[in-house]
């Protein structure tokens, strides 16, 4: 690295480190290599065809516009789209509540740059979305973790954390990435409700509401605080930020995602949004605006959860049949990953060494803690959508070798250290 360039480096910059899903992806390339590592849709399912019919018929009669700039804000028609779709869910807002990003990680990073001071503290689950750290990170956030069980974020242990005096909490309520747990209705007014009592916002990530496999809709944060603290008025008087994505039902190589608030913090981060890029891609709006419409979209989804259940009930059945009884796992009712638990002391770098030998790889589970937590060292995250169902039974078998393998040597070793 030349010394010259790095002595100019901004000391934001000092802590930033590489996404440790990018780089596996990069190792994961091999043909022979089964990947449960990222958390890639299926390709399988890319509606191809309608988004070949859209982009011709947006070229043929919008052509001049989609090919022009746009307003920071995004593409009206689709923000309206985006509105009534989610009232569905009961999520109250005008498209001027709306913004467009350029997928969610750019939604995450506007956040940071928005409300994280360097040492503001955020409240994050443990573990949490690793690419939320990594935009966080970026502005110099100090993270208060607080750990999740199978009904989603310890609730009972939240007031503790927000007597810190975070800036602002960070929650995946639905199939939360990493550990697939989804926040029970009984935890979220619980969490609405301190949040209100101490005065602290909540961020809402939710790219995976839409894929749920089992049991009922429970109402997004936003919706719950709008109803328990009577916000009349939806967004103009919330406490919930709350961010979507088309990434996980249509396509991610469109990048195209949202951020919904109240319209000044709306305002502001239009501001944040035109320093970075002016505008998401105009086309590309467009383009998702055709594909989504006339229903599309609502009838795709259910395609998509068809094939994901499908390819989770392999992966659980899978685990069950290969796996040795002391490892655990959750068990998610959407989304697209789950979560193993191995034995207190196992080390899930030197078992990812191990399950690349087998030609299998998996996100190792301390990419998803903050603070160096070594709690993840003993965990592994699991995605079971890309691959076809026989990929992934062969793929838990061959996991299933290499856990064997690690757990008879961490066992030999605590017998020698006994």
């Amino acid at each position: 690295m030349s010394t010259l360039w790095k002595s100019r480096y901004a000391q934001r910059t000092l802590g930033i480190k590489s996404s440790a899903i990018r780089e596996l992806l990069k190792v994961t390339q091999k043909p022979e290599i089964i990947s449960f590592g990222g958390g890639l849709p299926a390709p399988d399912v890319f509606p191809v065809e309608r988004f070949e019919e859209a982009c011709h018929k947006v070229l043929c009669e919008h052509g001049a516009q989609a090919l022009q700039y746009g307003t920071t804000e995004g593409y009206q028609p689709l923000r309206e789209m985006i509105a009534q779709n989610m009232a569905r869910y009961g999520i109250v807002a005008k498209a001027e509540n709306v913004l467009l990003t350029s997928g969610s990680q750019q939604a995450l990073d506007l956040i940071g740059k928005l409300l994280v001071n360097r040492g503001d503290r955020v409240v994050v689950e443990a573990p949490t979305y690793l690419g939320a750290l990594q935009a966080f990170n970026v502005y110099g956030a100090q993270y208060v973790p607080v750990p999740v069980d199978n009904d989603g974020l310890l609730t009972e242990r939240l007031e503790a954390s927000l007597r810190t005096g975070p800036k602002f909490m960070y929650v995946l309520p639905n199939f939360q990435n990493p550990a697939g747990v989804t926040l029970s209705e009984g935890r979220r007014h619980e969490l609405i409700l301190l949040a209100d009592k101490y005065g602290i916002p909540i961020v809402e990530d939710d790219p995976y509401g839409q894929l749920r496999y089992e049991g009922e809709h429970i109402p997004p944060l936003v919706v719950l605080d709008r109803e328990n603290l009577r916000r009349d008025n939806g967004f103009t008087l919330g406490n919930v930020v709350y961010l979507s994505t088309f990434s996980k039902t249509l396509a991610p190589g469109i990048r195209l995602a949202w951020i919904v608030a109240p319209e000044d913090v709306i305002s502001k981060l239009v501001q944040l949004k035109q320093a970075a890029d002016l505008h998401t891609s105009t086309f590309n709006q467009y383009v998702a605006y055709e594909v989504a419409r006339e229903g599309f979209l609502d009838r795709h989804v259910k395609l998509i959860r068809q094939v994901y259940r499908e390819r989770r009930d392999t992966m659980l059945q899978a685990l069950h049949d290969y796996f040795p009884p002391e490892v655990t796992w959750t068990h998610p009712k959407g989304g697209l990953f789950l979560w193993v638990t191995m034995p207190e002391g196992t080390d899930s770098e030197a078992l990812f060494r191990a399950a690349l030998a087998e030609n299998v790889a998996f996100v190792p589970g301390d990419s998803f803690y903050a603070n160096n937590d070594h709690e993840g060292g003993r965990h592994m995250r699991l995605n079971f959508s890309h691959s076809h169902p026989d990929q992934i039974r062969e793929g838990i078998r061959r996991l299933s070798i290499a856990v064997k393998m690690q757990l008879h040597a961490h066992n030999r070793l605590a017998i020698v250290d006994h």
